[in-house]
């Protein structure tokens, strides 16, 4: 765990190091938030990585989305995505389903990424498979652009709960 007064010492390759893998497979926000330095606290931190993102052209904000692995996926099931993902969907109960609620995950994840061209995303940390599905149910109803917010809103919560993880209050 870093304290910010050690962040704010930080070369940019060390800041990378530390923090690049926060935003799934994008270390570009990493590099934007970065040129905040220095920062005040941890939440200044925290808010560095989301004007990052929310400050990104949209075909960035795409990619950002599009880099997250479907919940309960078969790359999740797999075991292949990134390090924080897989303690996130483990936490939530998402790597001990049963076949038949793997199957409804994989029909929703599947319906979602038909109708949005992007993956279900929502940050799970807290949540269980129960919480996860209802959102699912619920969010697949969405129009397009409310469903695109919403994605990177649910980055910003993802972004906290993995800064908050690593950075001393």
């Amino acid at each position: 765990m870093h304290t910010v007064e050690q962040i704010n010492c930080f070369k940019k390759d060390t800041f990378l190091q530390a923090f690049g893998d926060v935003a799934e497979h994008s270390p570009w926000v990493a590099e934007r938030a970065f040129a905040a330095l220095p920062y005040r606290n941890r939440d200044a931190v925290i808010s560095a990585f989301e004007a990052a993102m929310q400050f990104a052209s949209r075909d960035e904000q795409i990619a950002l989305i599009r880099a997250h692995p479907d919940l309960a996926g078969k790359a999740a099931r797999a075991g292949v995505v990134a390090e924080d993902s897989k303690k996130e969907q483990a936490g939530a109960g998402l790597d001990t389903l049963t076949d038949a609620e793997y199957a409804r995950f994989t029909d929703l994840n599947d319906r979602y990424r038909e109708k949005f061209g992007f993956p279900f995303i929502f940050a799970v940390k807290g949540a269980t498979k129960h919480m996860i599905l209802a959102a699912f149910e619920d969010r697949i109803e969405h129009t397009p652009d409310a469903e695109f917010a919403m994605a990177l809103s649910q980055i910003s919560r993802i972004f906290r709960f993995r800064l908050e993880e690593r950075i001393a209050s």
